[in-house]
């Protein structure tokens, strides 16, 4: 059975899967149970109303997801009608080849609701890993990407790079129930990432995790630019905006539970990257209505969201539902608040399909 149609205003959550110990009672679950808590937050995502549940790829001890279509197949047994979708496949250190196989496999099993959002990847370890050199960061991403178009838009294929061998007409199996099976670009902070998901007429998923979102409008004016200059359509070429978000009844109680697990990250990934450690005005500061983080009860998270749609004019908002390890219950919660209580008033606003 396909899909349903989406409503015109796309919201969904994703997930990295992290795993760790939690920051306020140090206990860890195991890997298993968080798996099965994976899989419950997508099947609650759907019950409650959510349009996409999107898994993110990495390759490091904190998540524990590095193949999003196995566990998304996983999901695809246990739901009907939510689409499902990569956050992100990076691309550039995995074979197109494959990746448009495993995607077309999955969305095969769940009746044409599979997506790949592809990007270059913020996190690197997967490039030593898996044997690429970081010097062909963007050159990697760029002919992987050619190849991957390419695959889709023909069984037979007949390409040529400089990263792999050629194909010669070679047929690429199984083919996907959506045609074409939909690929999006995921885009954190470069105006050239922009262009190019335009100049291909794909659609493009930004990224705001961080400063004042009013900053990134002129990378959604460049995507539009280049699909116009492309010959493209614009509105079969969506924009997403994906951020971090966390809700509860209180807007107090949305901090206070948040606040631990997100300083933990940042601060984690700061040390390896040169960053000071995050501070709880700073995180307060972000929660304000011009600031990045959706953190809040549902009426701020529905009135920050309703703001921000006027600046970008997106069709999709996609939220990873608390970053760090959080109470599970407490994410259910949140994804629930998200589906019931946000959802209906921001598509009442922003239009319904």
């Amino acid at each position: 059975m396909m899909a349903a149609m989406p409503h015109t205003f796309e919201l969904g959550v994703f997930t990295f899967g992290d795993h760790g110990p939690d920051p306020v009672t140090g206990a860890t679950v195991s890997p298993t149970e968080r798996m099965r808590q994976i899989v419950e937050e997508a099947v609650l995502a759907e019950q409650v109303g959510l349009d996409v549940f999107g898994l993110g790829e990495h390759h490091r001890a904190d998540f524990i997801v590095s193949a999003p279509e196995v566990a998304l197949a996983a999901i695809a047994a246990r739901t009907e009608r939510i689409r499902l979708t990569s956050a992100v496949t990076v691309l550039s250190s995995d074979d197109p080849i494959r990746v448009f196989q495993r995607f077309a496999t999955l969305d095969l099993l769940s009746g044409g609701r599979a997506e790949v959002l592809v990007g270059r990847g913020s996190f690197v370890e997967s490039f030593p890993l898996f044997g690429f050199d970081l010097a062909d960061y963007d050159r990697l991403f760029a002919e992987k990407l050619d190849l991957l178009l390419a695959v889709r838009a023909s069984t037979a294929v007949h390409w040529q790079g400089s990263h792999r061998a050629a194909l010669t007409g070679q047929e690429v199996h199984p083919r996907p129930l959506q045609d074409p099976l939909p690929v999006w670009v995921g885009v954190g902070g470069t105006p050239e990432s922009a262009w190019r998901a335009g100049s291909l007429g794909l659609p493009m998923a930004l990224a705001i995790i961080g400063g004042l979102p009013e900053r990134f409008v002129p990378f959604a004016e460049i995507h539009r630019r280049a699909l116009r200059e492309a010959g493209h359509d614009p509105a079969a070429a969506p924009l997403a905006v994906t951020g971090h978000a966390f809700l509860a009844p209180t807007s107090q109680a949305a901090a206070d539970v948040a606040f631990p697990p997100y300083a933990a990250v940042m601060g984690r990934i700061g040390r390896e990257r040169g960053w000071p450690p995050l501070t709880r005005a700073q995180f307060d500061a972000l929660r304000e209505p011009r600031g990045s983080l959706f953190v809040g009860d549902p009426e701020q998270v529905a009135d920050k969201l309703i703001a921000q749609h006027q600046l970008f004019g997106h069709r999709r908002a996609l939220f990873q539902v608390g970053l760090g390890t959080l109470p599970h219950a407490q994410v259910l919660r949140a994804i629930e608040l998200l589906g019931t209580e946000v959802a209906p008033r921001v598509r009442a606003e922003v239009g319904v399909g």
